[in-house]
């Protein structure tokens, strides 16, 4: 790759005329290096950062084994299901105190390839728990770790139903905004203001009733949804100015010409407030900022969702979805071990 610090081709500061622009040789846009093995390198270290903070947190490491498990086979079953599917750049991330998340991309997003990979999450972790629950109710005495089936299980169901719940961005909340909204309308952003408002009232319930500190440690949920929210009304406003200049973005990155690229991205440093100190193009230069820019670029490409759920089908999503929100009631499960986490 290119030194960044040096012109890729020098040119005069102004902007060119039409005729002159036909005949410019633009520079290629920028691409990222191959960064596979560093995914996976960060997805060790935020384990690790889970782990060690764990340790001083949780009251017994078996505990703290026992949930980091429980979140781990969660996470692969995101995972399995979006390679199953092609997702690309796959990873699993992990945030100490909160969970963890698989990160991938993919253009072409199908809606029933959604509801398998959001439900491929928390249903496992809820069968194997209700197993365990049921092997111990039959045949007491059985313990992994010196804890009981009985509380293993009760812990796989709770966390991976909490996952269920129609909050975004949960599981289930981004299953109702995907399958059962038009995420790209007013609905959707609302359905989202509410989840924000949710999360909040949880974090304000929980300080108040227990003291927790951790409480302000979940505010980062809305806080980032928010900052989000704000991001893409930023971006919606970018597109309409690269929409006007008849440039086209319904094509993956690799398909998008170099001269597109640079287009959009003095579009990009007039429009965004975190590029407006890099410098417009001519001259050709990548700046240190290039891959954020890159970044960016990519996601004003038009992402498809392929609405290939029929009215059936979303009948049988939505009765998935809700077996696995009453598990504790079907199997008439003890919840009096969870009782001091009411909030």
């Amino acid at each position: 790759m290119e030194n960044l610090d040096e012109p890729l081709q020098e040119m005069s500061t102004t902007e060119p005329t039409p005729a002159v622009e036909e005949a410019i040789i633009y520079p290629p846009k920028f691409e990222k290096e191959d960064k596979s093995a560093n995914i996976w390198l960060r997805s060790f270290a935020s384990l690790a950062a889970y782990l060690i903070l764990g340790y001083y947190i949780f009251p017994s490491y078996k505990m703290l084994l026992l949930i980091t498990a429980i979140v781990m086979i969660h996470e692969l079953g995101h995972f399995f299901a979006m390679k199953f599917f092609r997702y690309n750049e796959l990873g699993i991330f992990f945030i100490p105190l909160l969970g963890a998340y698989v990160s991938g991309t993919k253009r072409e997003v199908s809606q029933k390839q959604s509801a398998i990979i959001l439900l491929a999450g928390p249903l496992p972790g809820i069968i194997i728990g209700s197993i365990l629950y049921l092997i111990d109710q039959n045949s007491s005495g059985h313990y992994l770790f010196d804890i009981p089936y009985e509380r293993i299980g009760l812990l796989f169901v709770i966390l991976n139903l909490i996952n269920l719940l129609p909050v975004y961005p949960l599981d289930g909340g981004q299953l109702l905004n995907r399958i059962f909204i038009d995420e790209e309308s007013m609905v959707s952003k609302i359905f989202i203001g509410l989840s924000i408002g949710a999360l909040a009232f949880f974090a304000w319930r929980m300080y108040t009733t227990t003291g927790s500190s951790f409480s302000f440690i979940l505010l980062l949920f809305p806080i980032m949804m928010l900052l989000r929210l704000f991001g893409d009304n930023k971006l919606s406003s970018i597109e309409k100015r690269i929409e006007t200049e008849g440039i086209n973005t319904d094509l993956e990155y690799e398909e998008l010409a170099d001269k597109d690229y640079w287009r959009i991205r003095n579009i990009m440093i007039e429009e965004h407030s975190s590029f407006k100190d890099v410098p417009k193009a001519p001259p050709f230069e990548y700046d240190v900022k290039e891959e954020r820019i890159m970044t960016t670029i990519q996601s004003l490409l038009h992402r498809h969702l392929i609405q290939d759920v029929s009215i059936a089908g979303k009948v049988l999503i939505f009765l998935i979805w809700a077996a696995g929100l009453a598990s504790p009631w079907l199997l008439n499960m003890d919840m009096s071990f969870f009782s001091r986490f009411d909030f």
